[in-house]
């Protein structure tokens, strides 16, 4: 099969493992700089080209994986290709679902899935009342459009989360808060769900003086045994954005397991290293069986494309 990769750094070692996962399984990998892709919006033959005027039509399938400050040009791009009959994983609505921090939360608590009490504002004069709603001191503070950890402030006294929530007003931010859930004490889960099923769990471990388990704020990752009611609350997650590849983020609370988030561009180095499974190659898996691929028969002729 031709599959593209759709991303922003051939360097990363989420994007290397796939090219390498896919090519070790026969397949064509092109990496895609989305950056490098324009599009020809037309009803009866709508194109993707990439830089140097080369007419990208001919994937299989476009593996997207999308940072979110590229979130709405990505999504366009990702539909353009839906448009052409190629197969996206993820699709452009489940990813645009999943970075709506607020409009995701929304959804998961429609479908029975809890998360620690929200408040949500856009610069909200009636800050006390905001803090109130969530529990009070100490809260989370979130930026809708933060990743990675980055964007998140934990405020332990309500003074602090005052300033922090005041200091957002001057720059007419959508912001969650977000009560702080203290017995977690500063772990969490990343489930791996690839179609539907938990591939792979590791729990998330801060650093010293920090409260964000993110691995890219120098937390620690490991392998864990995640319980029934954590798988099954990680796979409705990642079915109620309607992703197909998830890395689903949970806390351990004493209301029991609590969804943080579900990212549509999970990374994959840590999970694999301390996991030591395959994940990339399960990714390539999911796409050849989306696409009724037998790697001794090659491609089925019956299959038809969604």
């Amino acid at each position: 099969m031709k599959i593209a990769l759709l991303a922003s750094n051939p360097d990363l070692y989420s994007n290397q493992r796939l090219i390498e996962a896919g090519e070790e399984r026969g397949h064509d990998m092109t990496f895609l700089n989305m950056r490098y892709c324009y599009m020809r919006i037309d009803a009866t033959n709508p194109e993707v080209h990439y830089r140097g005027g080369t007419n990208i039509s001919e994937f299989d399938a476009v593996l997207t994986r999308i940072k979110p400050s590229m979130t709405f040009y990505g999504c366009a791009l990702t539909r353009q290709f839906e448009s052409m009959n190629i197969a996206t994983i993820n699709s452009s609505t489940a990813i645009a679902q999943s970075r709506d921090k607020l409009y995701s939360l929304q959804l998961l608590l429609k479908s029975g899935i809890d998360i620690p009490t929200t408040g949500f504002a856009n610069s909200p004069m009636d800050t006390s009342d905001l803090i109130d709603m969530v529990g009070g001191a100490p809260l989370v503070v979130k930026l809708l459009e933060g990743a990675q950890g980055r964007g998140v402030f934990l405020a332990e006294t309500r003074k602090a989360g005052e300033s922090v929530i005041n200091a957002f007003k001057s720059l007419h931010a959508n912001l969650l808060v977000q009560e702080f859930v203290k017995e977690a004490e500063g772990k969490d889960l990343r489930c791996f769900v690839i179609d539907g099923k938990v591939v792979a769990s590791i729990e998330r471990k801060a650093a010293p003086g920090e409260f964000r388990a993110n691995l890219h704020q120098g937390g620690s990752a490991s392998v864990v045994k995640i319980t029934p009611e954590e798988k099954r609350l990680a796979i409705k997650a990642a079915k109620t954005l309607g992703l197909s590849v998830a890395g689903v983020d949970i806390i351990r609370s004493s209301k029991g397991p609590l969804l943080l988030e579900v990212n549509s561009s999970p990374g994959l180095e840590g999970v694999e290293s301390a996991t030591g499974k395959d994940i990339a190659g399960m990714i390539i898996t999911s796409v050849e069986k989306r696409l009724g691929w037998r790697r001794e028969l090659g491609p089925n002729p019956d299959i038809v494309y969604e």
